[in-house]
């Protein structure tokens, strides 16, 4: 107190700087809390009219208008909610999802229960074509809207926004566009996905724009915006589906757009929300190298992949070890050389007996959720166990592999070295195995490389054919971009099964019996039959095709599909969650698809 009272300048010095640092702060600060209550009132107010234009469309239906003027109060409707989608799926992804989620059951699988599909998808059904005869059932499902609008008006009036969480959210739009957007997944039946597009890529835009700091240049915001813009303006010139540049459009706009996103936030010294994600914080773009995290699917922080597990379960998987009488690897069913398949129509036992179901590839499997077919375990831990107990496949004892892997002084030093255990355990035996697989997805093919630029990396037949696969085929609704399987993006905590009406063999005669996942919810009817969406990654090596192995060839497989897949082959398949209209692609175009699919082969 003495030094300091023989000094009184310095503490009016002091005093002076510790006030001009609050105001400074307070300078800071109050442009960012504008900001967040600017996006909490766009939000608020987009609602208000998403609200309106649902009590608008269920006075028109009530009055029983016109067909045509429902479906363009409807189309307005949809585009209104594109407006708030990056705010709603992020917030509040399970309100999302009964707004604009597939007009399928959602299946509550602990409790064995089925949610009835409901929103936007649904409503779409009745509406192309619309049928008064369902007048009834539509006006309950808006009225089922209309309490999901209130949810997010009540819901964003108590929660915070953080600027973190705005540009996640904002970064998650863009690959929600640049997937599921593009692919026209949440317009199934009206195909208006390309006339919807710039509303959400605007809304990216406005969204940035409120989170732009004064004091930044302003650099990143202008190129992003411009990008967006042009984006915009290539969707107006032709937003029909069918003859769209798809091969054009995702590199030359949607690629740079989401790469300008990691400039912005650069620039405006944004931090990563900490939370991990099968997206990379750093993934300039879908297709860039290394963009998935695939500790993202991993049961706990203990499985997470190392070089060293790689290394160690890949001798593991090809060391016959694991069998019970030392006959059988793992890699004698999973091939590298055919994508991890073994070529075979069906799985053959021990003794050489065919057993129920085609291998699948392991290429990719580690980027979703549910192995085998019928998806009856979470992970590849749970995977690797299985098919090691099977009595079938390996028929072995896990506590008899693991005593003969805790004998194997080689074996046991590596675990040692890696968990850091003086015995090997049955979870890390099954982990280290996991993580090989993990790293079997390496991206690397001559549609990559096109993504990333090589102009020369695709030939003009599989152009097309991406392009027919995006629009024309609508296979992209199912095999979803850049992993072309069923794990839904951007936020891939759900991967999808389907229900395709497959027959016994490519003569389409007969329905497979097979009931997939319905063997283990048998009360589910929506799951009979049903059959998990693997990647198309590498197909071209991975023969025969389907869970049975019953299609020999892709020719094959891609008739079943032209045809409406088996409902629209007249198999008795009521529950098929795969449109049964014909595709009505010529061979040309068929062929042109398959060649496109030949260059998603890993080099």
């Amino acid at each position: 107190m003495k030094v300091i009272a023989k000094y009184p300048f310095c503490i009016f010095l002091l005093s002076l700087f510790s006030l001009f640092g609050i105001l400074q702060c307070e300078k800071a600060q109050k442009p960012i809390e504008n900001d967040l209550i600017s996006v909490k009132k766009n939000i608020f107010e987009t609602n208000r009219i998403f609200l309106s234009e649902i009590n608008e469309l269920e006075s028109l239906v009530a009055k029983d208008s016109e067909e045509k003027i429902l479906q363009q109060k409807f189309d307005a409707l949809r585009i209104t909610y594109k407006k708030m989608e990056w705010a709603v799926e992020y917030f509040l992804p399970t309100t999302a999802r009964f707004i604009n989620g597939p007009a399928l059951p959602e299946i509550e699988m602990e409790e064995h229960t089925v949610l009835e599909p409901e929103g936007l998808q649904v409503i779409e059904e009745m509406m192309y074509p619309y049928d008064a005869e369902n007048k009834d059932e539509l006006l309950r499902i808006l009225k089922k809207l209309t309490n999901k609008s209130n949810t997010v008006k009540a819901n964003f009036a108590v929660i915070s926004v953080s600027r973190d969480q705005v540009f996640d959210a904002v970064r998650q739009q863009v690959f929600r566009i640049s997937s599921l957007g593009i692919a026209g997944f949440d317009t199934p039946v009206s195909g208006n996905f390309l006339r919807e597009m710039p509303f959400a890529l605007e809304s990216v835009k406005s969204a940035l724009k409120m989170i732009h700091h004064e004091n930044s240049d302003g650099n990143s915001l202008q190129k992003i915006s411009q990008q967006i813009d042009a984006a915009i303006l290539e969707l107006k010139k032709n937003p029909d589906k069918n003859s769209f540049d798809y091969i054009g459009f995702i590199p030359e706009y949607l690629n740079k757009i989401s790469e300008a996103l990691l400039e912005f936030k650069k620039e405006e010294n944004i931090p990563d929300v900490e939370v991990t994600t099968a997206l990379k914080k750093n993934a300039s773009s879908f297709y860039a190298k290394n963009v998935f995290d695939v500790d993202a699917f991993v049961p706990g922080k203990e499985y997470a992949m190392s070089d060293e597990k790689v290394q160690l379960g890949k001798q593991l998987f090809n060391d016959k070890i694991l069998s019970n009488n030392n006959t059988r690897s793992c890699a004698s069913c999973h091939d590298a050389k055919k994508a991890f398949t073994d070529g075979e129509a069906k799985s053959m036992s021990l003794e050489n007996v065919a057993l129920a179901r085609n291998t699948p590839s392991l290429n990719y499997s580690s980027l979703q959720h549910g192995q085998f077919w019928d998806m009856r375990k979470d992970d590849l831990e749970g995977q690797s166990s299985d098919v090691i107990t099977n009595k079938e496949e390996m028929h072995g004892d896990m506590q008899t592999i693991i005593a003969k892997i805790n004998k194997n002084s080689r074996y046991r030093q590596f675990f040692t070295k890696i968990f850091k255990s003086k015995n090997v355990e049955s979870w890390q035996l099954q982990n280290v195995l996991a993580s090989y697989i993990r790293s079997l997805a390496t991206f690397n093919s001559d549609f990559d490389a096109y993504m990333r630029g090589d102009q020369n990396a695709l030939s003009e037949d599989q152009k097309k054919g991406f392009n027919l696969f995006m629009g024309k085929a609508q296979c992209a609704i199912c095999h979803f971009l850049p992993i072309f399987n069923g794990t839904v993006p951007p936020n891939y905590s759900k991967t999808e099964q389907e229900v395709l009406g497959i027959a016994t063999d490519g003569s389409n005669k007969k329905a497979d019996s097979d009931p997939g996942r319905g063997k283990f919810h048998q009360t589910v009817e929506f799951l009979q039959r049903s059959f998990k969406t693997p990647t198309l990654r590498n197909i071209a090596k991975t023969a025969p095709y389907m869970h049975n192995g019953g299609y020999k060839t892709l020719e094959e497989v891609m008739k079943f599909y032209n045809e409406g897949g088996g409902k629209g082959l007249g198999l008795a398949v009521e529950n098929q969650t795969l449109s049964d209209s014909k595709l009505n692609l010529t061979d040309k175009e068929m062929k042109q698809i398959i060649s496109f699919l030949n260059s998603l082969t890993d080099r």
